[in-house]
């Protein structure tokens, strides 16, 4: 609304790195170990795609953030529109996708860290309302806080500007069409001449 040359850069950065960080947790969590090798897919390949293509994601996020908050600190409009509730916003993404990164970098050797064991489970018996904490006890520090502030984001989306994420254009898809009228020179009189289209003869 306010500019748009830097916005065509952050936001395509931000929302394409920010949906596959969704995308590679809800894969790393919610599809079990068996899963992936009834495909073929080895615990090492796991691994190394989890590794590179999260830190990728995460780099990507990152520098989506980092250029939203330039252009709302730079444009005037944008910095008086900002609230502190934004700047939370931007302090827990930033703060999630930061330690996630490290907490995946720190275990980068071999296969890793197996979150899929301990994290993983624990996270869907959340959704089951039967929490099985002793899965989470032995799990690395980082990995922990990495969690917590996941959580504390969570809980926070309904009262930030993430909640869009829930909002789809479902009514466009049925809605008319644009209807075109041509302008009514009763109404609004007649159009100006346009300079080089003047009437030629009488």
């Amino acid at each position: 609304m306010y500019e748009s040359r830097l916005l065509n850069i952050a936001s395509p950065v931000f929302h394409h790195g920010i949906l596959f960080v969704l995308a590679g947790h809800v894969i790393g969590l919610f599809v079990p170990t068996s899963w992936t090798e009834s495909l073929g897919v080895s615990e090492h390949t796991y691994h190394l795609f989890s590794l590179y293509g999260g830190t990728a994601a995460g780099v990507l996020t990152v520098a989506g953030i980092v250029l939203l908050v330039y252009r709302r600190r730079t444009r005037a409009p944008v910095f008086r529109a900002t609230t502190g509730n934004d700047k939370a916003m931007y302090v827990l993404l930033v703060g999630a996708t930061v330690l996630g990164m490290t907490a995946k970098l720190s275990h980068a050797s071999g296969n890793g860290y197996d979150y899929r064991e301990t994290i993983a489970p624990w996270a869907r018996s959340l959704f089951t309302l039967q929490p099985k904490t002793r899965l989470i006890e032995g799990v690395p520090v980082l990995f922990q806080v990495h969690a917590v502030i996941g959580m504390v984001l969570i809980a926070f989306v309904p009262y930030s500007r993430l909640v869009h994420m829930f909002s789809a254009p479902v009514r466009y898809l049925f809605r008319p069409y644009v209807v075109y009228r041509t302008r009514d020179p009763r109404q609004l009189g007649p159009r100006p001449e346009r300079r080089g289209w003047e009437r030629l003869g009488g």
